[in-house]
């Protein structure tokens, strides 16, 4: 006998958003010597939060504070919000999940744009929801289209990430302030921000949190360095960041997460090391890219998306000779961003590594045999 799984559940297929490096290592059998494709922060978190996590290691014992009191105290502190106006939670993927919760009934419309990131739309997925796709314009999601798109299958939520993932693309906050004016009666704008910390100055909008057309989603996975830890947070008006109480696991944060996302927010000086090494590291992806005859796209991001100048079956080869040489990177799924592989900042000797691989790679990715053999 098997569970009785619901009629929704039993329709969906197995799906995993994405494969983590460690799996990618057992199946290879052997360790990547350049971790490079999870847009984690391969500079790691201010030492004042790994130190804070250590002290608190002895009190796991204990729950974590089911309010997150003083991370959230802290974040509208520097938010210049209320208390009422965060939510913190597992990282922005366990919030998108509670959200979707909230809002998303079978049946329900949800408009993205093609090729985004695929988290948001397991969750609509995994609860019924319709996606309903726009495609990128130049390699940036499309505020405009998103919004028609919204507008004509009068969807509940309307996702766009800015910067973007997977292209490391961005628009400026006029763009997106504009955008908020065309959002329609009855659908929420769901802005991620993740990136937002390695951006120029004028990509963040101006918004008022007591704006109830709008949820912003920050994290400490990238530029704070702590993926591993799960620690996330939006920003809302009041009314539904308290109705994230309604659905939400009131101890799922892991208390020395708090604790240590709590120290890396007080490290304004590490935080700002962090994202100039990033910018210089940036550079050197592009000039790796730029030395083998690629070209690398504009990013305000932790991760430079590289065009391979073919199609997306010779990216993907690409893609196959790099990680079979030991240098872990991703890529867009979704044609013609497809013709792309995405690869994450990182320590020099990581860089360094993925310099020596990268060549190879086009050159097997070339052979004679190969269809689509591209530049």
């Amino acid at each position: 006998m098997s569970p009785r799984y619901t009629a929704l559940v039993a329709s969906l297929p197995a799906t995993v958003p994405f494969v983590g490096p460690e799996t990618a290592e057992r199946e290879r059998g052997a360790p990547f010597i350049a971790r490079l494709g999870a847009n984690e922060n391969g500079f790691g978190p201010s030492p004042r939060a790994i130190e804070a996590m250590q002290q608190a290691a002895g009190e796991q014992w204990k729950y974590g504070d089911a309010q997150s009191h003083d991370l959230k105290r802290a974040l509208a502190q520097k938010h210049g919000v209320g208390p009422e106006n965060i939510i913190v939670g597992e990282g922005i993927d366990g919030l998108l999940g509670y959200l979707v919760r909230l809002l998303v009934e079978p049946g329900d419309a949800v408009v993205t744009s093609e090729g985004a990131y695929p988290t948001f739309n397991y969750h609509v997925a995994g609860f019924g929801g319709v996606l309903h796709k726009v495609p990128y314009r130049d390699d940036h999601e499309d505020p405009s289209a998103l919004m028609d798109k919204a507008r004509e299958t009068q969807a509940k939520l309307v996702y766009l990430a800015n910067p973007d993932n997977p292209m490391g693309t961005w628009h400026d906050a006029a763009t997106l302030e504009a955008a908020l004016e065309r959002v329609p009666e009855g659908t929420l704008f769901v802005l991620d921000e993740a990136y937002v910390d390695f951006a120029p100055d004028g990509t963040a909008p101006r918004i008022d949190a007591r704006d109830e057309r709008v949820i912003r989603f920050r994290t400490f996975s990238k530029a704070y360095g702590l993926a591993g830890a799960r620690v996330g947070y939006a920003i809302a008006a009041k009314g539904l960041v308290a109705a994230f109480d309604k659905v939400r696991n009131h101890f799922g944060m892991n208390r020395a997460a708090q604790i240590g996302a709590l120290a890396a927010l007080q490290d304004e000086a590490y935080l700002a090391e962090t994202v100039t090494r990033v910018i210089a590291a940036r550079a050197r992806i592009g000039q790796i890219a730029a030395e083998t005859g690629l070209k690398a796209l504009p990013s305000a991001t932790n991760f430079v998306t590289i065009d391979c100048g073919a199609d997306g079956d010779f990216a993907r080869r690409v893609l196959a000779e790099t990680v079979k040489r030991g240098v872990f990177i991703r890529m867009p799924f979704v044609a013609p961003q497809d013709r792309c592989i995405r690869v994450s900042t990182g320590p020099e000797a990581e860089l360094d590594a993925f310099a020596r691989v990268l060549p190879e790679a086009l050159a097997a990715a070339r052979a004679p045999g190969q269809v689509g053999t591209g530049g």
